[in-house]
């Protein structure tokens, strides 16, 4: 089934559109303080569809994540009683919870590693104003950690250019139904 195939060459479609930077400027401020999907998945199309442009596609994901995480920051501060029962529902509590012990064990590291991992960014920039981090060190942190993973994603993008293009294009659907394949099984061994 070719269900991948045609969603990568939408994505590469709207990598390419005048209005994709902004699109992926939006989509970084949201992740960083509401917003579930990860700025990566039009970053690395857009990457790689215009690789010239990739470090500055790199520099604005991650001015936008930063100001997006400032926003989660203040959240925290201001908002957190509002949306305690938000992160409850929408099943982040334990994540929260781990970012809390993070926090109490490494500080400033704490952000800097969620900023560049896979671990959701809004939850320890919420977590950082609710635990009233210093404001300064949580910027820096999460200018190194965000900027981190951003230029490394937008720079293997950029180095494996349009060869890349036409291999992913070619493994698509092999690697979808394989990363679906692989949630399944993470998530039943989770439960």
């Amino acid at each position: 089934m070719k269900l991948f195939s045609a969603l990568y060459g939408r994505a590469m479609q709207w990598a390419r559109h005048p209005r994709a930077p902004w699109f992926l400027g939006g989509l970084s401020f949201a992740e960083s303080s509401f917003f579930p999907i990860p700025p990566d998945v039009m970053l690395a199309p857009m990457a790689l569809a215009k690789p010239k442009r990739a470090m500055g596609y790199a520099f604005l994901t991650t001015v936008a994540s930063v100001a997006g995480g400032i926003l989660g920051y203040i959240i925290g501060v201001f908002f957190f009683e509002l949306i305690e029962p938000l992160l409850r529902e929408a099943g982040y509590w334990m994540k929260f919870e781990q970012a809390r012990h993070w926090f109490d064990n490494y500080g400033f590291w704490a952000i800097l590693i969620a900023g560049f991992s896979p671990v959701p960014y809004k939850v320890f920039t919420i977590a950082a104003g609710a635990m009233a981090m210093l404001f300064l060190p949580f910027v820096l942190a999460s200018f190194i950690g965000r900027g981190m993973r951003f230029f490394l994603v937008a720079g293997l993008m950029k180095w494996g250019g349009e060869p890349m293009e036409k291999k992913l294009h070619t493994y698509i659907d092999y690697l979808g139904w394989l990363t679906v394949a692989a949630g399944v099984v993470g998530y039943l061994l989770l439960k």
